[in-house]
This record gives structure tokens, C-alpha cells and sequence, in this order.
């Protein structure tokens, strides 16, 4: 019997309509077994996310103010999907014990928590499923950072015990007991983490969106879905700002070598997106998998005559860098020029210094630093077997008369990135779609 991990976000169960969509979605493959919830996210435009009133309760509680108004609509959320659902189910002593323990000042990480672990209960009521608390088996160190081969190990030893299972999205325990949350795409991560202690063949991630676009839908209009993407093209189009799974989501899948599948809850049909290590699956027309970027960016520009002879030079611009608590981001270079891409935001509270580190380290012949860059990544795996790709950028951007400010490409030949004023980020995306996506 092979295994799948499945898990819902929370506009998949947000409402007791969704859960039946939900139930129907598990009940049709037996071979989901174990279910990872979200909380309750929104039912409608203008509606607020369960996680969201809980902690304006758990804020109102530390202040000193009486709470009993605003959990209240806490306890009408969940009870109004019970009634939907027609279950026999009290959770009284439940919402009892968090208000208590909010009045207690339990933490803002165990008020956050809530939503997955009642949202969990009910859908381990209603599936008929056991239920794993993962506060006993998915562990952060003292510290704060998760300790993965401790939570793979408690939990893989966990799941064999059970033949279906509801664990909760979001959140893990401390060595002290505590409830720890995970800082970014919570249940997401549980659900790779899941995937992984459970050996299963393959993670479905359920959403609300028929998988993921080629580019953003607010700059390029109607971009077309993207089939197969590997794990490596993930993380380029992620780290330029696109709205796909965080690295931290995907790695103990991506450690198992587990496929991803991402699917749509409301339209069980498409077949959504894989995320698989590795594919020779690409289509010939496209070229590209997807195109990302995000502006706010500086460039430092360094020159000096003969610095390809001065050892360590490029060392030492990377310490001073370093030594302002900075990390760069891209390092496009010259024979006698060399250049340091940077995060504007945090360049703007040590510009000055961070000019006179440079300066005392290396001593060049000029330094500036330029701001208003846009990044753009081109991404695709297709591309290191298609002839004059780089071409086509570069054409589809000179058409629409924008400078190219910098040039990057890695030796993979996996993506190419272009630097251009903010100005033209929108209009440069635009070009580069219309150039390798007909439409």
C-alpha cells in the first residue's frame, strides 16, 4: 500500500462546505492517510483568518482587557463548521483551557497554534481518523530552531502506528513543553515534514489555485500554469519573490527525493504542478519554466586598475560587507570592476560606513553605490538546450527600449538574471513572457 501525505490550507477549511469538498477529496484514493489541516482562513473577501483573531485575543489578553466579546467569535467559527458537518462534537473544554491559557499568557506562539489544533480535532472527528498532537513529536531545540532529525526520528516511529491519521499544520514543542510555531508557510512545512517520517510516495499540497503560475498574475496577464518544476527551479523563482513554496517548506521532501503535488481543492480535476528533483520533462515551444523578480535592490561599484593581479581582493570587499552585517546577492564582475548587489532596505542604514570598510580594505580608484535596481530571473531548465535563449531576453527587452543595468548567469545555465531601473521592472517582464509564451 503505498502513502500520501495530503495537506489543506486554510481557505480549503475555511467553512463546513469546504471540509465536505475536503472529505470527498481524501475518500477518493485510500492511499491518502495521513492529513495535515490548516486553520480556518477566509470564507469570503473581507472576512478574517482564524489565526488572525486569536492572536487579537491573545494581544487583548496580555493587555489586561476582557477578552470574552472577540473569543467568542472564535468559538462561532468552529462551531458553525461542526453544526455544517451535523457531528456530535463539544469542544467546550477546549476553548474553555485556551482562554485560560491566554489569561495565563501562554505565548503568542500557543495562541497561533489553536487554529490547527481545533481545526484538527474536528477533521479527525468528522474522517473518523486518529489524531497526533505534533506538540509531542515535532521538536525545536533550545534555541528556537527546529531539530529535524530528533522530529523525523519520534515521528516516523508515531505514523507506523496508525493507518490514518490528522496531524496539525504550523507548530511543534519546545524541550520545556512549550508550543513553538514555524516562522513562515507553517503547515506547509509540517506537511513535509510529514512526508518524510512517513517514507510516502508523494506530498499533495491542496490550495486554491490550480498550481503555479509562470509569472505574476498582477503583472502578466493570464500566465499559463506550470506542469513539471524541479526543486532547483523552485528555489530560483522563490528567492526572486515568487509566490511558490519557501525552501524551508520543501526540504525534507526534498532531502527524501518525495515528490510535491500541488492541487486546487475546488477544482479536483486539474492536475495542479509537480515538484520533483529531477525531469526531462519540459515543453520544447516555452523554453522558460517561469519568470520572477522584485525590486529594491543597490549595486555597489567597485574599480580599480590591475585588481584581477591583487589577491584576496574580492575577500576582502565580501569581510567588509560581512563586517555591517550584510549578506549580498549577486556579484556580476569585471577584469578591473567588480560589483555587490545588495538589499536596498538594509544598505540605507550604513551606507556611509559600509563605504569607508570598502575603501580601507581595498583602496580602489572609485566606489559608488547605485539604488533603484529591479531584479528579473529567467528560469528554466530547457535552457542549457535551446540555442540563443540568452538572445531572446535580451531582444524582448531592447525592444521596449529599456537599459539592461547588469547581466548574471550561472555556470548551470539554469537561469539568467537581469538588472533594470524599477521603472521598467513590470515592462520587462511583460516583454520577456511575450517573448516565449505565445498566447
Amino acid at each position: 500500500m503505498s502513502i500520501k501525505v495530503v495537506k489543506f490550507g486554510g481557505s480549503s477549511l475555511a467553512d463546513a462546505e469546504q471540509f465536505k469538498k475536503v472529505r470527498d477529496i481524501i475518500t477518493a484514493d485510500s492511499d491518502r492517510r495521513f492529513v495535515v489541516p490548516s486553520a480556518p482562513g477566509k470564507r469570503f473577501s473581507g472576512d478574517t483568518k482564524v489565526t488572525d483573531m486569536l492572536y487579537e485575543c491573545y494581544s487583548m489578553a496580555k493587555e489586561g482587557a476582557d477578552i470574552d466579546e472577540h473569543f467568542a467569535k472564535v468559538i462561532e467559527r468552529y462551531n458553525l463548521i461542526i453544526e455544517g458537518l451535523g457531528l456530535d462534537f463539544d469542544l467546550s473544554d477546549e476553548f474553555n483551557h485556551i482562554k485560560w491559557a491566554f489569561m495565563h499568557h501562554a505565548g503568542r506562539d500557543y495562541a497561533a497554534s489553536r487554529g490547527e489544533y481545533l481545526n484538527g480535532l474536528i477533521l479527525a472527528k468528522y474522517m473518523g481518523f486518529d489524531f497526533i498532537d505534533p506538540a509531542r513529536y515535532v521538536k525545536f531545540a533550545d534555541n528556537g530552531s527546529f531539530d529535524s532529525e530528533i522530529t523525523n526520528e519520534l515521528l516516523s516511529a508515531e505514523l507506523k502506528k496508525h493507518e490514518y491519521a490528522v496531524i496539525p499544520g504550523f507548530y511543534g514543542g519546545m524541550p520545556n513543553g512549550t508550543i513553538k510555531t514555524f516562522s513562515r508557510g507553517g503547515s506547509d512545512i509540517t506537511g513535509s515534514i510529514v512526508a518524510r517520517a512517513a517514507e510516502a510516495d508523494i506530498y499533495e499540497n491542496w490550495t486554491d489555485v490550480n498550481g503555479f503560475l509562470m509569472a505574476d498574475p498582477r503583472i502578466v496577464e493570464s500566465p499559463k500554469e506550470i506542469k513539471y518544476i524541479t526543486y532547483r527551479e523552485l528555489r530560483e523563482l522563490s528567492y526572486m519573490g515568487a509566490s511558490v513554496l519557501h525552501e524551508d517548506a520543501i526540504f525534507p521532501v526534498r532531502v527524501a527525493g518525495i515528490p510535491i503535488n500541488i492541487r486546487n481543492t475546488n477544482n479536483t480535476t486539474a492536475p495542479g504542478t509537480m515538484i520533483v528533483p529531477h525531469t526531462d520533462v519540459y515543453d520544447a515551444d516555452r523554453v522558460i519554466t517561469g519568470i520572477a523578480g522584485k525590486k529594491g535592490f543597490s549595486v555597489i561599484t567597485i574599480e580599480k586598475a590591475m585588481m584581477n593581479a591583487e589577491k584576496g581582493f574580492g575577500r576582502k570587499v565580501l569581510e567588509a560587507i560581512e563586517k555591517e552585517n550584510l549578506s549580498f546577492e549577486h556579484l556580476p564582475s569585471g577584469i578591473d570592476t567588480m560589483c555587490v548587489v545588495l538589499n536596498s532596505a538594509e544598505v540605507a542604514s550604513c551606507r556611509e560606513k559600509l563605504i569607508e570598510r570598502i575603501t580601507q580594505a581595498v583602496a580602489p580608484d572609485s566606489i559608488t553605490i547605485d539604488d533603484g535596481l529591479a531584479l528579473v530571473a529567467v528560469v528554466g531548465r530547457a535552457m542549457v538546450k535551446a540555442k540563443g535563449t540568452a538572445s531572446r531576453v535580451f531582444k524582448a527587452v531592447a525592444e521596449c527600449d529599456i537599459n539592461i543595468r547588469m547581466i548574471d548567469q550561472g555556470s548551470s545555465e539554469l537561469n539568467i538574471i537581469l538588472g533594470v531601473d524599477e521603472s521598467d521592472f513590470e515592462k520587462a517582464m511583460r516583454a520577456i513572457y511575450g517573448e516565449f509564451i505565445s498566447a
